[in-house]
């Protein structure tokens, strides 16, 4: 039955609806329209049903009902108010969920903790939600909690890799090495061969300095990083240097000390702001650091050396600093084919106050 079909069928039957069995009958009528609309992935529509319905009585029905619409139109604040004031025991798993995910992506930590501690405990077989109350637990430097949570999963299932990745995780943030090492070998002969499976492995491998099987470890993971990974070729370049593979280590070094490079483009606009930043608030110092650092990102650039040479020269009063950015400015804007009428007279400006200094 279409939305608009059943719309005529409330209109027909409140007309004809006694008056005392209004309200219980709207109720469901709206929520019958809700429902419609969300068959059809409408949450706009179905939203406004089921407020009115929840307006009109406020049930354990309306309540989940529009907690659930608020969630799938990412309203999770309405949804966990909703939610947080039901009994446990009234609570469905969905919707148990619901109130729990929906403080996650609140970034409320210690609500999320709390309410999935009390979701595993009436449904301590639900993997998803035991990884992601290991991992808050691990995140929020409990990872002994974190722990306990996949221990007791693991009881009763151990082959489980969302979990068994978890509690490996809270183990090596737990700083017990060994025990990590020795889940993410399991993992791996599950066949769980993702990188932060490997790079885990490989990093609790050389804290227990069994440095062949981090070697081991880390290149793998490298190689699936796509060479990109600058932690991972930073680890593996020292763990070749201690295992004296000094050519292969230092070529990682040089790789990663390149990838930690920050990106030149977004380098330039950013301190080149700053300068203009510092300089309008008259932080003339800060402006020149700010300069001086954008020329390590663009060294071409004529007028950051005129922009600094003038803040010697005016503001801060330091006539052999003025003279050197001067002189480099000339420099570069000398080499310039053809320069514009405003790189003309800025030349023309630098020749006669160096003039000036000279006399």
């Amino acid at each position: 039955m279409s939305i608009k079909t059943i719309q005529i069928v409330v209109l027909a039957l409140w007309a004809a609806m006694p008056l005392k069995a209004e309200v219980p009958d709207s109720i469901q009528l709206y929520v019958q329209l809700g429902d419609s609309c969300m068959q059809q992935y409408n949450t706009f529509e179905a939203l406004g049903y089921y407020r009115q319905a929840f307006e009109l009585g406020d049930t354990l029905e309306t309540r989940t009902k529009l907690a659930d619409c608020y969630y799938k139109r990412g309203n999770y604040r309405e949804t966990s108010e909703l939610l947080k004031n039901i009994p446990e025991d009234s609570l469905s798993h969905d919707a148990f969920r619901q109130l729990c995910l929906s403080y996650q992506k609140q970034g409320d930590t210690d609500s999320y903790i709390y309410w999935t501690g009390q979701l595993v405990s009436h449904y301590p077989m639900d993997g998803e939600m035991v990884v992601g109350l290991t991992l808050a637990y691990a995140k929020n430097n409990q990872p002994q909690n974190g722990i306990i949570c996949g221990m007791k999963y693991c009881l009763r299932d151990s082959t489980n890799i969302l979990v068994n990745r978890a509690l490996a995780d809270a183990w090596f943030m737990n700083r017990d090495f060994s025990a990590a090492a020795k889940l993410y070998d399991r993992l791996l002969a599950q066949g769980d061969s993702t990188f932060n499976t490997l790079y885990s492995a490989g990093m609790s491998y050389s804290r227990l300095d069994s440095l062949e099987l981090a070697y081991k470890y880390l290149q793998l993971a490298f190689l699936i990083s796509g060479m990109q990974h600058q932690g991972c070729a930073y680890r593996l370049g020292v763990v070749c240097v201690d295992t004296k593979r000094y050519p292969e280590g230092l070529g990682y070094l040089d790789l990663a000390k390149r990838l930690m490079l920050p990106d030149t483009t977004i380098m330039r606009a950013i301190t080149l702001s700053q300068g203009e930043g510092y300089y309008l608030t008259h932080r003339y110092e800060e402006a020149v650091a700010a300069w001086k650092e954008h020329l390590a990102y663009n060294p071409a650039s004529v007028a950051t050396y005129f922009n600094i040479a003038n803040a010697y020269a005016y503001l801060l009063k330091d006539k052999e600093q003025a003279v050197t950015y001067y002189q480099q400015f000339l420099t570069l804007a000398r080499k310039e084919e053809k320069p514009t009428a405003q790189l003309t007279e800025m030349m023309e400006k630098a020749v006669e106050i160096l003039d000036f200094y000279k006399k």
